[in-house]
């Protein structure tokens, strides 16, 4: 097993010192020490402490404070500090504030208050992250590198005149020629003809809808402009401080950045997780989102690097975690491949915008309910270090492109309720609530250790991404796609022919007309499922019906089929289902993808099977008899046989027997 520390599992949080008194460190890191704190994030908000004014460096309190967590063997996460820009630096170069679409330059005053394509910006960030590097590169307690902070949590795009020319170049960079551009954005439409590639703007508000290829190329172009500013950040860090990994925190199945990409340039992958306490479902998206995270390093471990002990600040309503839920949901990380279990914050804040955002230490201090439970929990993940490094073997997997995901989701399609999220969720849930573990994989990957493949959607397919399925597929594989998918290339122009385009053999199956059903409305489909938002007047060419339309305009046309490939087998489903359950059934008995204990968990109980650690996880008010693998229960200490009691809100980490797995 590869575990990211050699420490075993860290845990801790943010410590943002410069909202406190130098006295209050020690008082911290005694208190870090009781309750197994093993690694602090320090610095993410640091640069008008660290830089005050121009040319003015002031780092004598992160010198004191470095030694103090190395005095104590804390580790220390340093971040790079870039993610707020200072007053007198934006007062200095006001182009650096980032502008909307309808030309408002946003303000000075909260967060991420940059155009991504400022040089100014990039040229000051770089200044800093230099200067930390040389300094701190090779600190005893340095064991991360934290680069910037939550890239595109506020700010995913700016419309300023060095954005467009930045997007211009990008542009000219992609196509070479205005006349390739001008074939890709199928310019011919409404007179829309590009003699000049300096004639070309960001996509701003207009008077009636934007070319669609011209907004796809706009959102490849602000993942990239983001990307390229973490770049030059991790190559200076490399260039200092080679032998130190470095990381940034996504957040989770985040829509405007290209993970896929973006994850090649991390060597830790980290996440952070805010589950709402109120949504009784929410461990499911949560779980969605550990997976992927898993999977963006190809199943290495991860790192949790911030979620709340309690409650948020920043949703309208904001339910604290009640007891035992914390803990819950960091073994839902852990069990899902974490090695890491982090929070915002250690201490919690007595002024700004996140003075109500719960912390480990909270502002009733130790004899808060909050802080019995960060001292139990770091005392038990004492008792798990041995999880570290373990991985997870799954046999299904989930196709996720993000250009696909920016196509489906732009204007002027047949029905505006296709949104990924809400295709992919019902999907997941049902694998979810089976216990079968499921990784997430891009469109060109290797589906070869899989046997059973689910495309929820694939609205934006390329035809060698389509001739790289097709080939699974004949191999052995099995395909699961849903629908409105190999609608159009990467151009955002529609395959010839009809949907699913390049799939077509494949699926065994063509789309005369799609059939999008208005809010409000259902069509029954076979005789127990219902289809809403979506469905398909669907011709079988070659496939098996397993389910037609029951009423409605389609009554008697297919709805659901399966087409034998090759060796292996093609399902697709024409409409949107709330339980799909059912129809994945059938394929993954076809594929002879097992449920990690055999059969399904108990309705609210997790299984999760992460190397020979078997997690079981009540996410219900009541106690629930689950079966179980043979083992000793990590947690207790107890033998367990095939079958455990967990309590409300319980779980159980058992080491399983070599046979048993």
């Amino acid at each position: 097993m590869s575990q990211l520390f050699p420490t075993g599992i860290q845990y801790g949080g943010d410590y943002n010192p410069e909202q406190w008194p130098e006295e209050t460190w020690a008082e911290d890191v005694k208190l870090m020490q009781e309750a197994g704190v093993t690694m602090v994030t320090v610095g993410v908000f640091s640069w008008a402490k660290i830089q005050p004014l121009y040319g003015i460096w002031e780092f004598g309190w992160l010198d004191r404070l470095m030694d103090l967590f190395a005095a104590h063997g804390i580790a220390v996460d340093l971040a790079t500090a870039t993610a707020s820009p200072p007053a007198w630096l934006v007062r200095a170069h006001a182009d650096i504030l980032p502008v909307t679409a309808d030309g408002v330059r946003l303000e000075f005053g909260s967060r991420q208050h940059y155009c991504p394509s400022s040089d100014a910006y990039r040229k000051a960030a770089g200044k800093l992250v230099r200067k930390l590097a040389k300094r701190y590169g090779k600190h005893p307690a340095l064991a991360l590198w934290h680069i910037h902070n939550e890239y595109g949590d506020h700010v995913t795009e700016c419309f300023c005149p060095a954005s467009a020319r930045a997007f211009r170049d990008w542009l000219e960079q992609r196509y070479s020629t205005i006349e390739a551009l001008n074939h890709a954005w199928g310019t011919a439409f409404w007179s829309q003809h590009y003699a000049s590639f300096a004639h070309v703007e960001p996509p701003r508000t207009a008077p009636g809808p934007v070319n669609p290829t011209q907004l796809l190329d706009w959102r490849r172009f602000c993942s990239y402009a983001l990307l390229r500013l973490h770049r030059t950040e991790r190559e200076i860090l490399r260039e200092h401080s080679p032998d130190v990994p470095a990381t940034t925190n996504f957040m989770s199945m985040f829509r405007a950045l290209d993970y896929w990409e973006w994850a090649e340039h991390e060597e830790i992958v980290s996440d952070d997780a805010y589950p709402d306490p109120a949504d009784p479902t929410s461990h499911v998206g949560a779980a969605l989102n550990y997976d992927l995270m898993r999977s963006l390093k190809g199943g290495k471990p991860w790192l949790l690097l911030e979620q709340a002990p309690s409650a948020v600040s920043w949703r309208p309503v904001n339910v604290p975690k009640p007891p035992g839920l914390q803990r819950l949901w960091s073994l839902q990380a852990l069990a899902r491949g974490a090695d890491g279990i982090m929070y915002f914050q250690w201490r919690q804040s007595r002024a700004g915008a996140e003075k109500f955002h719960s912390a480990l230490l909270p502002h009733r201090g130790t004899a808060s309910r909050g802080w019995q439970e960060t001292v139990r929990f770091g005392a038990e993940l004492g008792r798990l270090a041995e999880v570290a490094g373990a991985r997870i073997t799954a046999r299904a997997a989930i196709v996720l492109d993000w250009n696909s995901w920016w196509a489906l989701e732009g204007t002027d399609h047949p029905s505006e309720r296709m949104r990924w999220r809400e295709l992919l969720r019902p999907w997941y849930e049902a694998l979810h609530a089976r216990g079968v573990s499921v990784d997430f994989v891009p469109p060109h990957a290797d589906l070869a250790p899989y046997r059973l493949v689910l495309a929820p959607n694939l609205y934006l397919l390329r035809a060698e991404h389509a001739r790289r399925i097709a080939a699974y597929v004949h191999r052995g594989g099995h395909l699961v796609c849903g629908p409105f998918s190999g609608v159009v290339d990467e151009h955002d122009h529609l395959h010839t022919g009809g949907a699913p385009g390049p799939l077509r053999q494949v699926l065994g199956v063509v789309v005369d007309e799609f059939w999008p059903i208005p809010d409000g409305e259902s069509v029954r489909v076979g005789e127990a499922a219902s289809a809403t938002v979506w469905s398909e007047w669907l011709v079988a060419e070659g496939a098996e019906v397993l389910l037609s339309y029951a009423d409605g305009t389609l009554a008697g046309r297919p709805a659901v089929t399966r087409n034998a490939w090759g060796r292996g087998s093609a399902r697709y489903l024409s409409c949107h289902l709330a339980d799909v359950g059912p129809v994945l059934d059938g394929a993954l008995t076809e594929a002879e993808v097992l449920p990690v204990l055999g059969g399904a968990p108990p309705a609210g109980v997790e299984a999760v099977l992460r190397g020979p650690y078997l997690f079981l996880l009540n996410h219900t008010d009541r106690e629930a008899d689950t079966p179980a693998l043979p083992g000793t229960d990590l947690l207790s200490g107890e033998q367990v046989h095939d079958r455990i009691r967990l309590g409300s809100l319980g779980a159980a980490v058992v080491r399983t027997s070599p046979t048993e797995r």
